[in-house]
């Protein structure tokens, strides 16, 4: 239960988080490039609907494709899985719990009381680094709160126990 960090306060769900299975998510961030390559901010919905479109233009064209089968899935590179530093954006999350419309900040809690406050524009920049080298954050984890700049990529927030809609 020590891996498990729950988000609570003024959201519509209360969830809980488990970086342990962030490995196999499409929307990890390989953080031993992130913060050296220029990173483009996408519009996820932008996006959902150019490859909505693409997909819509080649049905009419080709035809209606089949599921993916075995053979064609996409492969997960299980070599970088096993030696690769690993992040996670916190938007994700903070979008799933779906923040009540009078907060005003995101507050991470810590395993010694302390508590470090972002506003919620800062907080949905920042990133939570799961992986070092293809394996879980031990010391002073489950996770590291890392600056969406990198500026603290040395000296990360350790230790968090909860985070906290105000």
């Amino acid at each position: 239960m020590e891996n498990i960090i729950p988000i609570k306060g003024a959201v519509k769900y209360k969830i809980t988080l488990d970086p342990t299975v962030w490995i196999f998510d499409d929307r990890r961030l390989d953080l031993t490039t992130y913060f050296s390559v220029g990173n483009e901010q996408e519009d996820e919905d932008l996006k959902y609907l150019l490859n909505t479109g693409k997909h819509w233009s080649r049905e009419i064209m080709e035809g209606a494709t089949f599921p993916p089968t075995l053979k064609t899935e996409r492969k997960f590179d299980r070599q970088g899985m096993k030696t690769g530093t690993f992040g996670m954006q916190i938007k994700h999350f903070l979008k799933n719990a779906e923040i009540q419309d009078n907060a005003e900040k995101v507050v991470f809690e810590l395993k010694d009381g302390e508590e470090h406050a972002f506003s919620i524009e800062e907080a949905n920049s920042l990133i939570f680094k799961y992986s070092q080298d293809g394996k879980p954050i031990m010391d002073g984890g489950p996770v590291h709160l890392l600056y969406a700049d990198g500026s603290n990529v040395d000296n990360p927030i350790k230790n968090i126990a909860a985070i906290r809609v105000d």
